[in-house]
């Protein structure tokens, strides 16, 4: 006979049963995960995008902007071929969009098929976004397991201020004073 639990939100394991046990986890995946990361869109001609959360900005004549990407991406993929690509902070508002775009949310129609889209040359970005940057591709190069992409920062429309959405581990956070 089985038991059938009606209470909302009951577990199943009140543990992740696909977790690598505490003695075999990277230190350095850990010390990465203590890192708050602001959580930021890409986006390129075609269009294709993806949730990227290791993006540096480096001020200076001319301004540059860093990241770390996924090189089987189709974003990469997009990015190399149009040579520009746009990069678009995310708010708590954005959680899904972000999941979406990370591959771990359902996404019928396509990326882009839901929520409001202002075009660019760079790529589409979130209508509701806090402002993006439009950024040229200078170059990339594999380090550790992802592709660092350098660019050259072509153009920054900034929206009203908003909170940011940040990852840290593994979680989605937000700012409080």
């Amino acid at each position: 006979m089985f038991h059938v639990n009606h209470e909302p939100g009951a577990e199943i394991h009140h543990t992740d049963p696909f977790a690598v046990p505490a003695g075999q986890r990277s230190p350095v995946r850990r010390l990465r995960g203590r890192l708050a990361a602001p959580v930021t869109l890409w986006t390129a001609p075609g269009p294709a995008g993806l949730t990227v959360s290791s993006t540096l900005v480096a001020e200076g004549e001319p301004d540059r902007l860093l990241g770390l990407i996924d090189p089987e991406s189709d974003l990469w993929a997009a990015a190399e071929e149009a040579g520009r690509f746009a990069v678009c902070p995310l708010g708590p508002p954005h959680r899904q969009l972000a999941d979406r775009f990370a591959g771990l949310f359902p996404s019928p129609g396509g990326l882009f098929a839901t929520g409001s889209w202002t075009e660019t040359s760079w790529g589409p970005v979130p209508a509701d976004g806090g402002g993006w940057a439009g950024c040229r591709l200078d170059t990339a190069r594999e380090y550790g397991w992802g592709l660092l992409v350098e660019a050259t920062i072509e153009a920054v429309d900034l929206a009203e201020e908003t909170a940011p959405l940040l990852h840290f581990r593994g979680r989605y956070r937000e700012l409080t004073d």
